[in-house]
């Protein structure tokens, strides 16, 4: 496809998106989409790590980070969200830099890297659970309603603004993604990721340009805890932050296509209808059954499609070159001045 033709697409997609809560205005319909773009913003904010070799297990901690901050701040100080998710976005930036900063200095990567960031997101689902005269702990927390100026308070009752609002987030993570993707930091983080001794040797910076993609992960990943929040008016330290939404976010983005843009949309898809019918269908029973489909479906994407559903699908509809025959390469050779 031409770059007007994929442009076309992008607007026809996007027109379709805006108008469709216009159109189609059942609640519950409308719930379910809110949740994907969300968790897709989250999915994709992971992704902008994890397509560069960085995994990390630590995001459900930053993702924790910006949804209590802006509950907390809003509950006890009456700060606005409109404030109050800048300042949890800076608070899960600090920490990814505190974290990241002695990981990437003295070259703590691979499967080390992983069980610090595991260890990260651990402690912040710690210390929500174990504070709970202020956060609720393990019962969850509730932002207070607002009684004035809803938009103020970034409280709307209804389903068609939130939709908006998470489609607008779930765009800019999009952009995002794709002004990395055309970056220089791109092709810098690829050297850091195949060879970090010659990509300094080549004059990159590797700390450098592994704290800023990581700063940049982070405070992504808080913005859509503190949106989460907002919408949901509850949360419970198991739904925002620690090891199993770091998981699930892992899952999501390698299942949907950790290289494509559209890749962690869906995932966001997958996860989040996988955990609709599990409820519906079973309800109380089926508590924690989607952690294990999630691992079981990752072990096998893993083996069979690690260009998940979305790369795998590109790679097949792309054209192939043809490879000349041998008889033909040698008629060129032969056609060749001076051979």
């Amino acid at each position: 496809m031409t770059g007007q033709g994929r442009l076309a697409a992008w607007g026809i997609g996007l027109a379709a998106l805006v108008a469709l809560p216009f159109v189609y205005r059942d609640p519950y319909h409308l719930h379910i989409l809110v949740l994907i773009l969300i968790w897709s913003f989250a999915y994709t904010s992971w992704s902008m790590m994890g397509r560069f070799g960085l995994v990390s297990l630590g995001h459900g901690g930053f993702m924790g980070i910006g949804a209590y901050v802006t509950a907390l701040l809003w509950n006890h100080l009456g700060l606005s969200p409109w404030i109050g998710i800048p300042i949890s976005m800076a608070a899960a930036g600090a920490l990814a830099m505190i974290v990241g900063y002695p990981c990437f200095r003295f070259r703590i990567t691979g499967h080390y890297f992983v069980l610090v960031t595991l260890a990260l997101s651990g402690i912040v689902l710690q210390v929500i659970t174990a504070t709970r005269d202020y956060t609720g702990g393990s019962l969850g927390y509730t932002p207070n309603r607002a009684s004035g100026n809803k938009l103020l308070a970034l409280q709307f009752d209804g389903k068609t603004t939130w939709y908006l609002i998470a489609l607008a987030v779930w765009l800019f993570g999009i952009v995002v993604w794709h002004w990395v993707d055309r970056s220089m930091a791109r092709y810098a983080l690829e050297a850091i990721s195949e060879d970090e001794d010659a990509a300094a040797a080549a004059g990159v910076d590797v700390t450098a340009e592994k704290l800023k993609i990581t700063l940049l992960s982070a405070l992504m990943t808080a913005l859509a805890g503190a949106i989460y929040c907002q919408y949901q008016m509850f949360i419970t330290p198991d739904t925002v932050s620690g090891i199993a939404v770091s998981l699930q976010m892992v899952f999501a983005a390698i299942v949907g296509g950790l290289f494509v843009s559209l890749g962690p949309t869906v995932g966001a898809i997958i996860t989040i209808l996988l955990a609709e019918t599990l409820r519906i269908g079973f309800g109380t029973k089926a508590v924690g059954w989607d952690n294990l489909v999630y691992g079981v479906l990752l072990v096998i994407f893993i083996i069979f499609l690690p260009k998940g559903i979305l790369g795998s699908l590109l790679d097949r509809l792309k054209p192939q070159r043809k490879v000349p025959r041998a008889h033909e390469q040698e008629a060129v050779q032969i056609a060749r001045p001076g051979t």
